[in-house]
């Protein structure tokens, strides 16, 4: 009897111990998810660009999905014109470095080319109040006169 008991109370502690760990890659977008974004996001700047850049910014229209959501630049001037991250709206993106100091910005804005999604890696820390470090990849490519990138975190298991 006293061995069924231990058992159930094994397999519950597993289940709960699994069902945390789903949650958790639950709650992150998958880099299936990050380019599936970037390109209906390509798909509504060829349609609207305005209209696109607008709901970027607001994350509306399917366009802010967990840690999931577009981001674009000018070409001409590299200047941020729609992203989530609204501290670096307006600034330049080939200025851009990650936590470790390392510039990966100007990457970002040479890798924009039309009809290609480029990648582009860099160290940041997931949204939330743990600011360890962890890799974060960038899909990137070019639309028009517009840069534009949806980035995720690779998995650090």
């Amino acid at each position: 009897m006293v061995r069924a008991v231990l058992i159930c109370i094994a397999a519950g502690l597993m289940l709960a111990v699994s069902a945390a760990a789903t949650a958790q890659q639950l709650s992150f977008g998958s880099a299936a998810d990050a380019k599936a974004m970037l390109e209906r996001a390509v798909v509504a700047v060829k349609s609207d660009k305005s209209k696109a850049l607008e709901m970027f910014n607001k994350g509306e229209g399917g366009f802010l999905d967990r840690d999931l959501y577009p981001y674009c630049f000018n070409i001409s001037d590299g200047k941020n014109v729609a992203t989530q991250a609204k501290n670096v709206l307006g600034t330049d993106v080939r200025t851009l470095k990650d936590r470790t100091g390392r510039s990966y910005g100007q990457e970002i804005y040479d890798a924009a080319k039309e009809g290609v999604i480029a990648e582009v890696t860099y160290m940041w820390p997931r949204p939330g109040p743990d600011p360890t470090l962890v890799t974060k990849v960038s899909f990137i490519t070019r639309v028009g006169d517009l840069g534009c990138a949806v980035g995720y975190y690779a998995k650090t298991d």
